[in-house]
């Protein structure tokens, strides 16, 4: 009877509840997904809004916004805007960077396909990727530029010099016009075919909307390169 009396009296105790408000472990927000296709989510859209409005005027919060997820969320991946900008420097600008030295290394003792190349090369990334041509001329070819900064403080002159001194052998082969700029050729290709491209979408209301593709552009750029503008020979 007494063991009886006992277990009744237990249950007449209200039962111990948690707090609602317990604090959460450390760690990635719940209902994140996975966490690499989460982080390059969020590359992917620091790239696009860093090419639409600069990277100086676009806060961690304006980039968790456009993600659609939390702040929280956004630092745990990266704590920082700079860190956030090295690991778009690593992960994205610098293999592309790394890439075109390359073509200097493999196809050392032709210019010409070198260039042709690397038109294309620039083509194809710009139409891949459309916050590349804004970003590149915003943040990268402009001396005031936030990523180009860090990529000279971080790589210094690394794949831009080699590729420099490679054109200079070239002309002094005889392989080259001796009258071009060696430090010049890279902002020459680019200016033949990255401005065109982002002007393109004007082109579309006018008579020559559709008729100039990315492989148009870049035949136009190296033709121009490789023979100036006389007639062919």
């Amino acid at each position: 009877m007494g063991r009886i009396t006992m277990v009744a009296r237990n249950a007449d105790k209200p039962a111990v509840r948690k707090p609602k408000n317990t604090p959460r472990r450390p760690g990635r927000p719940s209902g994140a997904a996975s966490g690499p296709e989460q982080r390059n989510r969020l590359l992917d859209t620091a790239l696009v809004l860093f090419a639409r409005q600069g990277i100086a005027d676009t806060s961690l919060a304006a980039i968790a916004r456009q993600a659609g997820v939390t702040p929280a969320m956004l630092h745990y991946y990266f704590k920082t805007r700079d860190q956030l900008l090295d690991v778009l420097i690593e992960e994205r600008i610098q293999p592309r960077r790394a890439a075109i030295g390359k073509m200097f290394d493999i196809n050392a003792g032709d210019p010409v396909t070198v260039i042709t190349q690397l038109a294309e090369r620039l083509m194809h990334t710009a139409t891949e990727h459309e916050w590349f041509p804004a970003l590149w001329m915003r943040e990268v070819l402009s001396d005031n530029g936030m990523l180009r900064q860090r990529i000279v403080k971080r790589y210094g002159k690394l794949h831009q010099q080699p590729a420099i001194d490679c054109i200079a052998h070239w002309q002094a082969e005889g392989k080259l016009n001796p009258d071009l700029e060696p430090a010049l050729i890279f902002i020459s290709i680019f200016g033949l075919t990255i401005v065109p491209l982002i002007a393109a979408k004007s082109w579309s209301r006018d008579s020559m909307g559709g008729k100039l593709s990315a492989a148009d552009i870049a035949r136009h750029s190296v033709a121009l390169l490789a023979h100036g503008v006389g007639p062919k020979r």
